[in-house]
């Protein structure tokens, strides 16, 4: 029986026996003998499917085995080619336009489900890489939980305090968070700058925290579609100077002052066309409606192709080869995927200067940086692109920024930084 059926085929009530027969399956697929240094459960938080299945791949390739907690929706053919890798269902389906009711009863499912898994479970580490949307109950009484029953816990946090970023900080979710802090073994960030803020707000000792590099997202399919088809897709044409912005649109990520940089460079040629492509973070959709408004009212509407939805992994490519440049405007963040996923592609970046990314972009080689929160500096960034070597060469450098994203942000060697983690944790 396939490793992805196996949470289908046990009811509720005996979930917890997917842990003991995930394991007896994946020693089958071996040959019979397991040859894992050790066992983690890494706990996906159901979404951001390159991440994760980025993550249980590096880990299987450095021998350690995995039960991978998802979904439906993570459910992909390289979970079943490792027999390092149990992938448990335990989530199911996760459809947004689910009925409440239907959501309250999946979501109560998962808890039993996960509550009835972890006793039995032989994995010694369990790994979080995000906290689900009951976010104040994962951190307290369900850290509790994994705690009571002598598991190790290590947490990747993405953001050290995103309410703080987003402005709607509280004494209940700093509370929240500095239980999960202390609860945890061990806690991964991707930044030095992360480091400092979690061992300044919440009193963590520094040889509880490690900075690791953010996995480069390799797991969209690549297929031998061209630049010019591609942009034929969404409608370019050949002279347009195409910008990409990509990923949940939210006030943080700064698109406002994109749009403001394009209603500036619109008034030296209708040539600028920006790709806006990424589905409205929840809860803010009356930041895109000011967006939208603004686009209207600077007469911006024809140089703007908006698929404001969620994007599939089957169609990144299109988005990222049709585009001359990746522009990356935030306002605040310590470190984003964006980038490297650009690289991935060959595509520069055109980024503000804040957290951490400016580590990630080489000056006139990689990209431009230019000041957050200011559209005119980033219209000047712009033009300093397409008047640039990057801009003429970049057909000829796209494989020189590729090589530059896998040297610094492989998945390989991230696995190699989690198994000396792991080792230290246990």
């Amino acid at each position: 029986m396939p490793l992805k059926q196996l949470s289908r085929v046990y009811p509720a009530a005996s979930e917890g026996s997917l842990a003991r027969a995930a394991g007896d399956r994946a020693v089958e697929r071996a040959g019979g003998s397991s040859t894992a240094l050790f066992r983690i459960c890494l706990l996906t938080g159901g979404d951001d499917r390159p991440y994760a299945l980025g993550m249980a791949c590096a880990l299987s390739g450095q021998g350690i085995s995995v039960d991978f907690i998802g979904s439906d929706k993570l459910d992909a053919p390289e979970l079943h080619r490792s027999p390092l890798i149990a992938f448990l269902n335990l989530r199911g389906d996760q459809n947004e336009d689910a009925s409440l009711l239907r959501k309250v009863v999946r979501i109560l499912t998962y808890y039993a489900r996960l509550a009835s898994y972890v006793p039995r479970s032989q994995a010694q580490i369990f790994h979080l890489l995000w906290n689900n949307k009951f976010e104040h109950f994962d951190r307290t009484a369900l850290m509790l939980y994994y705690r009571l029953f002598g598991k190790r816990v290590v947490f990747t946090a993405h953001n050290v305090n995103a309410r703080k970023r987003d402005g709607c900080d509280s004494w209940l979710n700093r509370f929240t968070l500095q239980i999960q802090y202390r609860l945890c073994t061990h806690i991964l960030v991707h930044t030095a700058a992360m480091k400092r803020e979690l061992l300044a707000d919440f009193e963590i000792a520094p040889e509880r925290v490690s900075v690791i590099p953010f996995g480069i997202n390799d797991t969209n399919p690549r297929t031998g579609l061209g630049r010019g088809e591609a942009r034929e897709r969404l409608g370019l044409r050949q002279g347009d100077k195409a910008l990409l912005f990509f990923g949940q649109i939210a006030p943080y990520k700064g698109l406002n002052y994109l749009v403001g940089a394009l209603a500036e460079l619109a008034t030296e040629g209708r040539d600028f066309k920006l790709i806006v492509a990424g589905r409205v973070k929840p809860g803010h959709s009356n930041y895109w409606d000011r967006i939208k408004s603004e686009i209207a009212r600077a007469r911006l509407m024809e140089l703007v192709i908006q698929h404001v939805r969620f994007i599939p992994d089957d169609e990144v490519e299109v988005y990222f080869k049709a585009a001359d440049v990746t522009v990356i405007p935030y306002v605040k963040i310590f470190q984003s995927g964006v980038p490297f996923l650009s690289y991935s592609f060959g595509l520069p970046v055109i980024a503000t200067d804040v957290g951490s990314l400016r580590d990630d972009i080489i000056e006139h080689e990689t990209g431009f940086l230019c000041r957050p929160e200011d559209s005119a500096d980033l219209a000047r960034a712009i033009r300093d692109y397409f008047f640039s070597p990057v801009y003429r060469d970049l057909e000829h450098d796209r494989g020189r920024i590729r090589r530059f994203a896998v040297e610094r942000n492989s998945w390989t060697k991230v696995g190699e930084i989690l198994k000396g983690v792991y080792e230290r944790a246990r």
